[in-house]
């Protein structure tokens, strides 16, 4: 997996540096060390599994090797530098962090996508750049051999990591990321970073209990109906997001129950039957539809349902909407594309399933149709557009939803996370207001009856506002506001690509000690989309392969190429060569979106790196 030529390492240019106790960093002031640059954003679900993926390789090199994340933001947001110092503490992250708002060291490693590795060993040189998640095993071994290089060689420099651990902060919740409300007005809230379930007075801040059971990032909270939590035993299901499952709490004595996962992370994208045999990929949020829990699996962009039997050994799962391709596509529900979908919400007459959709900034529902399921997008334009703009649904702008609520009158409030603000969509209208703002991170809410003459139906959102660390309360008006803001799209450099025929490649070399697999056929697999669909004359569609030729219509101009792809690897026999029956296999697997624009002259390749060789 070693780079085929010796290229010297960039320097690492930005705002500044988080975790260094305000000290900026130098590749010159690393050298000796291995150094593995962490291309990053805080929205992206896959960058928060390879930080999950790192940590043991940060514990076992820890005298060797130096991880440095490189914060490149895809939302406005998230250049924001005191949402990022949040991020950091939110997601634990526990090495150095460059701040590159202006995406210049993002830039000069050629990264395309969230995320992406690279590994520069201890003479300052790049050895390897790898994109996606799945590569801890094979940056592992990587590391194993450059420490043996570079000891023999002289040039490693042992020592201790320039990180340097923020004060820790002090609040009651930290980070909270759902809530819901039982029938006496308390409420149960998942305290996110500090790895608990804690329930709250309906003062919002006086605590009856916390449940201290293994959750490590619990996320959504549901309570079950009464008839079906008398059936099971249990009143309450949460997602717990990390260790990628889903659990029962009993509230009378405490007891938890597995429903779901194994405690591994998905890595196929598929999967039903025996729910606890299941490996699931970070369950953010559920709701209880048509008699099922349903589950946002933010992991996978996909939809999944879960039943609950009697008996827990008994519950099954299945996939109830997405491909797992990775945008928006209406449709047929398992023909429809979501991406990291994080809030689920039920209509009144329970034919409807409202979803935050988070990276395309959308509010999309799944209906009940006499043909199955269907998925339409309400509000939202795709992968890259995002703002805040009020008005006709087809023209407004989200940024970054994580939570949505049915209100009292059938409308739908949206936690507009990245904007800061409650949004308003109105189903009779097909018209976004605006219900509250200067909110932070407001990532969930639900609906109480106050009581009291406010100006509105007596209804208040009880609001989780993550980032302040709090639940509060805002009186819903009988009017909202409206908001002209600014559109956005992500600025990234676009990609100048001859109109025609575009040959596509996908480079993939399996780490040391692995072999593709042929014995059942080809291992890989390479999905291909555009936005606008027009854009591609020929050449999407899923197929087996890493080599595509693609067809472009000079018509269109410019546009984005959603380009996915999937390879297995197992452990091969180290003198033949050959994989034996019951090795070890792992799967890589990566979703880019390319800006592109057509340029007569300009090249005819596209080539991406799924692991660099």
């Amino acid at each position: 997996m070693r780079a085929r030529h010796r290229l010297k390492a960039p320097p690492l240019v930005g705002r500044g540096w988080l975790n260094t106790a305000g000290a900026a960093l130098s590749l010159e002031e690393l050298r000796g060390r291995i150094v593995v640059l962490d291309f990053w954003t805080f929205c992206c679900v896959n960058c928060l599994h390879v930080l999950d993926e790192l940590r043991p390789l940060e514990e076992k090199f820890s005298d060797s090797l130096v991880l440095i994340g490189v914060h490149s933001p895809k939302f406005e947001h998230e250049a924001d530098p005191d949402a990022l110092a949040a991020a950091v503490e939110r997601y634990s992250v526990h090495h150095p962090v460059l701040d590159d708002p202006d995406l210049i060291t993002w830039q000069a490693y050629t990264a395309r996508a969230w995320p992406t590795l690279v590994v520069i060993d201890p003479e300052g040189y790049i050895v390897a750049s790898m994109s996606g998640e799945g590569h801890a095993h094979g940056l592992a071994v990587l590391v194993e051999e450059l420490v043996a290089e570079h000891t023999a060689k002289g040039t490693l420099r042992r020592g201790d990591s320039p990180y340097a651990a923020p004060p820790a902060p002090e609040t009651a919740l930290r980070f909270p990321g759902k809530a819901a409300v039982l029938d006496d007005g308390s409420f149960l809230v998942s305290d996110t970073a500090h790895h608990e379930l804690v329930w709250l007075e309906p003062d919002l801040v006086t605590e009856r209990r916390r449940f201290r059971e293994d959750l490590a990032e619990p996320q959504g909270v549901l309570v079950l109906p009464t008839a079906t939590a008398d059936r099971v035993g249990y009143d309450v299901v949460v997602a717990d997001s990390v260790h990628h499952q889903v659990k029962g709490l009993r509230l009378a004595d405490g007891e938890w129950i597995l429903l779901a996962g194994t405690g591994r992370q998905l890595r196929e994208r598929s999967g039903s039957g025996p729910a606890l045999k299941q490996d699931l990929s970070t369950p953010w949020d559920l709701a209880w539809f048509i008699d099922r829990v349903v589950i946002a699996m933010a992991g996978t962009h996909q939809l999944w349902a879960l039943h609950l039997a009697t008996d827990p050994q008994d519950n099954t799962v299945a996939v109830l909407g997405g491909t797992s391709a990775e945008g928006i596509r209406d449709g047929a529900a398992d023909e429809a594309w979501f991406a990291q979908p994080s809030g689920l919400a039920v209509s009144p007459d329970g034919s409807r399933l409202w979803v935050a959709d988070s990276e395309t900034s959308a509010l999309r529902s799944l209906d009940v149709a006499d043909e199955g399921f269907v998925v339409t997008t309400h509000v939202g334009q795709g992968l890259f557009d995002f703002g805040h703009r009020d008005g006709p649904a087809d023209q407004a702008l989200l940024q970054h939803p994580l939570g949505v609520t049915v209100l009292p009158d059938g409308s739908v409030a949206i936690s507009d996370t990245y904007n800061g603000a409650i949004r308003r969509f109105d189903p009779a209208t097909s018209e976004v207001s605006t219900l509250a703002t200067g909110l932070l991170e407001p990532s969930d809410a639900v609906v109480e009856q106050s009581g009291r003459d406010d100006d509105s139906d007596g209804s208040v959102l009880v609001v989780v506002e993550s980032a302040a660390h709090q639940l509060v309360r805002i009186p819903l008006p009988d009017k909202a506001q409206r908001v002209d803001g600014l559109a956005h799209q992500t600025q990234r450099p676009r990609t100048e690509v001859a109109p025609g025929a575009l040959t596509l490649t996908v480079h993939f070399t399996p780490p040391t000690g692995q072999k593709l697999d042929h014995r059942y056929g080809d291992p890989t697999r390479l999905m291909v989309s555009a936005t606008p669909e027009g854009l591609l004359r020929d050449g999407a569609g899923s197929a087996q392969g890493l080599t595509r030729t693609l067809v472009l219509d000079p018509a269109a101009g410019d546009g984005v190429l959603h380009i996915s792809v999937r390879a297995a690897s197992c452990d091969g026999d180290p003198v033949t060569g050959e994989v034996p029956d019951h090795a070890a296999c792992h799967l890589y697997q990566q979703d880019w979106g390319i800006p592109v624009v057509l340029v007569d002259g300009a090249t005819d390749r596209l080539d991406l790196d799924l692991r660099g060789a």
